[in-house]
């Protein structure tokens, strides 16, 4: 149990009968009238859906434990993803309904950060960047316009990209993993 007043970003309670919400943000108010209230910003740990909640200061909050570890992907058993911990050596199986839009730019080896919650785990989450191979595109070809065109690249793991005319086949490029965007060429 915490205070609100000990609220931090990052933590996660256990609200509405044990759904599991991770503070985005806080604001502590002291009113002219009335007592003090914080303000928070809340995001659904396993749907992602964001919600504002007013909690009057000082109220006790069930705080749930959260263990995050960063483990290695190691290989894909039909469906599900296998990740090794790293320290333990320890085999953790994800199903894909977990692992989500992540899995499009996995490959053998990258590492990620697992977090799990009494023995279930929450969400993976991928490096803000990583960098993949294009295994196919069309070549660029020029045309009349004003501004830099931009043509679809399939990377090594299946995923699509939008990426500029010049890139070809066979490159290495950054990849933006929150929103799949191209971010420049690896040397």
């Amino acid at each position: 149990m915490a205070s609100t007043n000990d609220l931090k970003n990052g933590m996660v309670l256990k609200l509405d009968g044990g759904k599991l919400w991770s503070v985005v943000e806080f604001q502590h108010v002291k009113p002219g009238k009335g007592p003090a209230f914080v303000r928070t910003k809340l995001k659904e740990v396993l749907t992602g859906k964001v919600v504002d909640k007013t909690f009057n200061a000082g109220t006790k909050v069930e705080t749930a434990n959260v263990d995050k570890r960063t483990m290695q992907f190691s290989y894909k058993d039909g469906e599900n993803f296998v990740f090794m911990d790293m320290s333990t050596y320890d085999q953790l199986t994800i199903e894909p309904a977990v692992v989500g839009g992540a899995a499009d730019y996995l490959l053998e080896g990258f590492e990620a950060t697992v977090a799990q919650n009494e023995g279930s785990v929450l969400y993976i989450e991928l490096p803000a960047a990583v960098e993949l191979v294009i295994a196919e595109t069309e070549p660029g070809v020029q045309g009349d316009r004003s501004t830099g065109g931009t043509k679809p690249a399939k990377l090594e793991t299946g995923a699509e990209i939008a990426v500029p005319l010049f890139v070809t086949t066979g490159e290495k490029v950054k990849v933006d993993t929150r929103d799949g965007s191209y971010l420049g060429r690896v040397k």
